[in-house]
């Protein structure tokens, strides 16, 4: 049997351009990595300790299928608490990390055909995810508003579309791959148009708890909760990225059905992460905020110094991502500064182009200052190399 025989759908969505550039750099004793979205602390000790408690007591038969109740009861009062969502634990499903969650939320929102607005530059699993769903993405460029969507754009695409029923749209904030935050009047100021379109809002606001400048996270969910299905979860927040566990958020008889689409898929999460992590939800409030102050840190010096080496970028308010434009002297594509940055100054960032805009590259300060200092080093030497050129 040849590989035409196999289900299109998954055969005609390439694999992660991201992780396939890493894995390339990788191989580079030198190198310097700012390309993934990996955390560079450890689980706090209180998590891990929750865990091998987990493991001594035996916890380690099938949890039901929602996730276990103190972990669904703990979500419901932390991000009540954090964010002001106001979901119980019946409205809430626990995933194996964000990206089931949003996997089990495009399989169950959308049919075969509809429409998804994705804000552009954006995190390339939402494309795929409506590729081997059969939908239509709709990317919107946002580089002319500072990257944040605006109703006059989500108009535009609607009415450039006018075959294409449009059903739904993604919003990332903090964004990934730009580190933008929304303002409570930026997103309450899409509201009329999600409402009067009858859009699905998939609010992904993994990165909600890291933010900058005593800037406070919103959500859609606040004006239109019959509208919005949010995903969350502790990787960024309690650095619990290979742990694996999500949440999805939604109205009663919506996530009754995620939640179908979520167990047969993958049953449930790993019972023992879940009860490490009803320890994160309910000691662990502060847990983001030791990470968070360092992060800002970071941010503020390499905005500062890749302004000065010349790249144009919109400041993050949150996450731990700087999306820089190239600067015009290097004439290159993404693809191809990040090539050359990584082989002669072993200095890795990630492309912009599998974001959606080949001007920019994406540089992740999730990475100790010593190996920011010295990834800015290198792309100073590249740069005076083209100017000297």
């Amino acid at each position: 049997m040849n590989i035409d025989e196999l289900n299109p759908d998954i055969t005609s969505v390439a694999p992660s351009a991201l992780r396939a550039f890493d894995h390339k750099i990788s191989q580079d004793p030198n190198i310097v990595k700012l390309t993934l979205g990996e955390p560079d602390f450890n689980v706090p000790e209180h998590i891990k300790q929750a865990a091998i408690k987990a493991i001594t007591d035996d916890r380690s038969h099938y949890p039901y299928y929602w996730g276990i109740q103190e972990l669904r009861d703990a979500a419901s009062t932390y991000y009540r608490e954090k964010f002001g969502y106001n979901y119980t634990a019946d409205q809430i499903v626990c995933s194996v990390g964000a990206t089931e969650g949003l996997a089990a939320t495009f399989k169950t929102l959308f049919k075969p055909g509809e429409g998804v607005i994705i804000p552009a530059p954006a995190y390339p699993v939402y494309k795929a995810l409506a590729g081997v769903n059969h939908l239509k993405p709709i990317l919107v460029d946002t580089s002319s508003s500072d990257f944040v969507l605006t109703p006059e754009e989500v108009q535009e695409a609607i009415d450039a579309n006018p075959e294409t029923t449009i059903k739904g749209v993604v919003i990332t904030d903090h964004c990934n791959p730009t580190g933008v935050i929304y303002t409570e009047e930026q997103l309450h100021a899409l509201v009329d148009v999600f409402r009067d379109n009858q859009i699905w809002i998939i609010s992904d606001e993994i990165y909600g708890e890291l933010l900058y400048g005593g800037a406070k996270h919103y959500s859609l969910s606040k004006w239109l909760p019959d509208q919005t299905i949010i995903v969350n979860g502790l990787s960024k927040s309690h650095a619990m990225t290979g742990w694996r566990i999500g949440f999805v958020f939604g109205p009663t008889g919506v996530i009754d059905e995620i939640a179908k689409a979520h167990q047969f898929q993958v049953t449930t999460p790993t019972s023992i992460v879940q009860y490490a992590s009803v320890e994160a939800l309910t000691h662990g409030q502060d847990d983001a905020e030791k990470m968070r102050v360092i992060y800002e840190k970071r941010c503020t010096y390499l905005a500062d110094e890749l302004t000065k080496l010349g790249f144009d970028m919109v400041k993050p308010g949150g996450a731990f991502y700087i999306f820089a434009k190239i600067p015009a002297v290097c004439q290159q594509t993404s693809v191809e500064f990040a090539d050359e940055l990584a082989a002669t100054y072993h200095v890795g960032v990630m492309p912009g182009k599998p974001f959606g805009d080949d001007r920019y590259i994406r540089i992740s300060y999730a990475s100790s200052m010593d190996n920011i200092k010295a990834a800015v080093d290198g792309m100073r030497q590249l740069l005076q190399a083209k100017v000297n050129a």
